[in-house]
């Protein structure tokens, strides 16, 4: 699967910057985290705030679905959290805007050493996925909850009435 367009164009950013100017890079995504959290005012389909043993404090991923504008998340990082989920926070919120929550899921996770360089990946493993992992997660369990959503009128009979009993 191709990348969605805007993670696409962060990607080729990356890919075009010596390691040095990724760096500087990821610092300003990271600096720019804050922007990520949920503004007043703003409604989610799934909000996912907890602490993972893979995380250095809690993380609240927000999740908004409509048709027309495709998925849109907001994070929460706690203090604690490291400059480069910081830095992933930023990338994915951007790169996966106005995607389908399944787009989100079928998302492969090989644009990571891309951005971030195979040295850090190596250094940080757990860390470069963690926000990934959790949209994705975000993403699946708002398309199983909105299946069973649609199933469910399905499982009652239409008009209410019950067939005879075979004999």
């Amino acid at each position: 699967m191709a990348y969605p367009i805007n993670l696409a164009r962060i990607v080729a950013l990356f890919e075009g910057l010596p390691d040095a100017e990724k760096r500087e890079s990821l610092i300003s995504y990271a600096d720019s985290a804050v922007r990520q959290e949920p503004r007043e005012g703003e409604s989610f389909d799934l909000e996912d705030i907890r602490k993972d043993e893979e995380c250095t404090d809690t993380v609240g991923i927000f999740l908004s679905v409509t048709p027309e504008a495709g998925s849109s998340f907001r994070v929460t990082l706690g203090p604690q959290v490291q400059t480069l989920t910081r830095a992933m926070t930023t990338i994915l919120c951007k790169g996966l805007a106005g995607v389908s929550p399944q787009d989100v899921i079928d998302v492969p996770a090989d644009f990571v050493p891309k951005i971030v360089g195979a040295d850090l990946v190596r250094q940080r493993s757990q860390t470069v996925y963690y926000i990934l992992t959790r949209m994705k997660s975000a993403a699946r369990v708002w398309l199983n909850r909105n299946r069973e959503a649609h199933l469910e009128p399905l499982a009652q009979p239409a008009s209410g009435i019950i067939p005879p009993k075979e004999s």
